[in-house]
């Protein structure tokens, strides 16, 4: 019952890991395609690069939300590896005894052992801080070089703090305070990249964790 139980558990923790590499491959789709769009001609706007921003955070919520429930089949399987499998091939003295009990409370009721929180900042550590790190290399080469913009001048990059601030502008909005929000969403990417939370439960054992 427990090796066809254990399969089970591997196929649901399988499920929906391809959920979360799905997201994260269409979000670096989606960085791919519109950085193609906003550098290859002058005609296109910078604000196509704020609307991929846009999207990888989308896609970002979309993803710490499977990845919650990943992490419940996840943790499973590891208690039946770590306590079970592992001390039938090489048996411990430190066997929990409480194993059995973790996995049948989780069975009857399935709780998220993780917040959303912190499952937001796992996946932004892990892989979207990289895509947003791009595409703010690409905004910024964006505004600062006149070549890229359209009914520009062809001089390699923008020598005016009134210039610069006038390529940033955005529709009604003064390139002032989108330059300003930029700047306000990219410092709490990076809080939230180096923020760590105690790590514990299945992540207190090992390196090896997605």
């Amino acid at each position: 019952m427990i090796i066809h139980y254990y399969r089970g558990e591997i196929g649901r923790m399988t499920s929906w890991r391809d959920r979360i590499d799905r997201t994260s491959n269409w979000a670096m789709t989606v960085v791919a395609g519109l950085l193609s769009v906003s550098l290859s001609t002058p005609t296109s706007h910078h604000g196509v690069v704020l609307f991929a921003m846009l999207l990888i955070s989308l896609f970002l919520f979309i993803e710490a939300r499977r990845y919650r429930f990943f992490d419940v089949y996840r943790a499973r399987v590891r208690q039946l590896e770590r306590y079970y499998f592992a001390q039938a091939l090489s048996p411990q003295a430190e066997l929990n005894p409480d194993w059995a009990t973790a996995i049948a409370s989780s069975l009857r009721r399935p709780v998220f052992l993780m917040s959303y929180r912190e499952a937001l900042f796992r996946r932004l550590r892990r892989n979207y801080c990289w895509m947003y790190f791009i595409l703010l290399l690409a905004w910024g080469l964006k505004i600062s070089s006149p070549k890229l913009l359209p009914d520009q001048d062809r001089t390699e990059f923008v020598y005016s703090l009134v210039h610069l601030l006038g390529n940033a502008t955005l529709g009604p909005v003064p390139g002032i305070a989108v330059i300003a929000a930029v700047a306000v969403f990219y410092a709490a990417v990076l809080c939230a990249s180096v923020y760590r939370e105690p790590d514990d439960g299945e992540f207190a054992h090992g390196e090896v964790h997605v």
